[in-house]
């Protein structure tokens, strides 16, 4: 079996090199390697060259999705191999992405990545990454990222590769895998298949990823609409956290409407409207509760629970006297809206409380901080979308 890893590289004068000596050591022998040079305007190319047996291929700068469709025409492997220009592959790398290929139905395998970055939103981003693929080891996925994958070149060419509307690093991999699982072939994720990587290190640089992603994870949803139910990438907890958050813009607006407004019977409507919509959410909220309480962070959940839950009312008991029957079910929705986020994030928090204790609680503390960085994300790649389909 004959491989091809493809690297897509601009501006990669930093990391290229790194990436590139790893590969030497790989104790798998028979792969080539292909860089595509997404016009750089540093010293990436001159880096490559000095790497012999490796080729370079160049593109003006037109994403990575181009350079791996690029590279991808000019393999020679059965297997191609992509990742990122700073990424770093310990050295069975290859023999444990490439292992999964022996069962004929596999045409899809999703290495992993680590970092040794201590920075605080660098190590939150990584335990992320660990506690999602802890819940994947022995599935069957639908959702592969770039950074460490494999496919079967023929079914990477039968699919028409990555999707090159997507001008950045933005969820191109995301699509092809969805067109891959959808299309009944069957992927598989490869726990030992390594590569090292770096994540942002600071609580900015984390808010912006989870925009960005967030922003292009709308066009993906876009196009493959079923796996915004259910999907192996974005976990439930998050997603009943989104939701929530959802709710807190939408209840708040609608709290300063009720104080502004005069009109009796308008206030009599939205509070029959908002009141049934408050039970509809509090049972679906709980029926999640009861979900997660299953699975080993159960205790926590519930604590969580309690805890939270038990500051709302305290808080609805001094924030509702004298107001409206309207005013009072908005705030109650608000404020169950802010405990939902809490408590869906409970299983991660517990997770990360039994490694470690101080980024467990700075996770907590800016957690409303990156669910609306996400659901600014959100709002921002729909309003793409709806002009796009003007």
């Amino acid at each position: 079996m004959k491989a091809s890893v493809i690297i897509p590289a601009y501006n990669a004068e930093k990391t290229i090199g790194q990436c590139l000596e790893a590969l030497e050591k790989q104790a798998f022998g028979n792969f080539e390697v292909i860089v595509v040079d997404d016009g750089s305007k540093d010293k990436t190319a001159e880096i490559v060259e000095k790497f012999k047996g490796t080729k370079l291929l160049r593109q003006k700068n037109s994403g990575p999705a181009a350079a791996r469709n690029l590279g991808a025409k000019s393999a020679k492997g059965e297997i191609i191999v992509f990742t990122d220009s700073d990424c770093i592959a310990e050295k069975n790398f290859l023999d444990e992405i490439l292992a999964p290929f022996s069962d004929k139905r596999v045409a899809g395998v999703q290495g992993k990545y680590k970092s040794r970055q201590k920075e605080d939103f660098a190590v939150i981003t990584q335990e992320e990454i660990e506690h999602r693929h802890k819940k994947i080891e022995s599935k069957l996925i639908d959702s592969i990222g770039s950074y460490a994958a494999a496919y079967r070149k023929d079914v990477f060419e039968m699919m028409g590769g990555f999707d090159t509307s997507f001008p950045k690093a933005s969820g191109e991999d995301t699509d092809l895998s969805y067109r891959i699982s959808e299309a009944g072939y069957k992927m598989v994720f490869a726990e030992k298949a390594i590569v090292w990587h770096t994540h942002p290190n600071t609580l900015r640089k984390y808010l912006e990823v989870k925009f960005l992603r967030a922003f292009w994870r709308i066009k993906v949803y876009g196009k493959h609409k079923q796996k915004t139910v259910h999907d192996s990438y974005t976990s439930t907890a998050m997603k009943a956290q989104i939701i929530a958050m959802a709710g807190i813009l939408i209840f708040s607006l609608l709290t300063v409407l009720a104080l502004a407004i005069k009109d009796t019977e308008l206030l009599l409507v939205l509070t029959i409207i908002m009141a049934m919509f408050s039970i509809i959410f509090i049972l679906s909220f709980f029926a999640f509760i009861i979900r997660l309480a299953k699975h080993e962070e159960g205790k926590a959940i519930l604590l969580f629970a309690v805890f939270y839950f038990g500051l709302c009312a305290c808080l609805l008991n001094y924030s509702t006297t004298n107001t409206s029957i309207l005013t009072q079910v908005l705030w109650v929705a608000v404020v169950i809206s802010i405990a939902a986020i809490f408590v869906s994030s409970a299983s991660f928090f517990w997770y990360l409380w039994k490694k470690n204790k101080r980024i467990a609680v700075i996770f907590e503390l800016t957690l409303l901080l990156r669910t609306g960085a996400f659901l600014a994300g959100i709002v921002a790649g729909t309003i793409r979308q709806v002009r796009n389909s003007i």
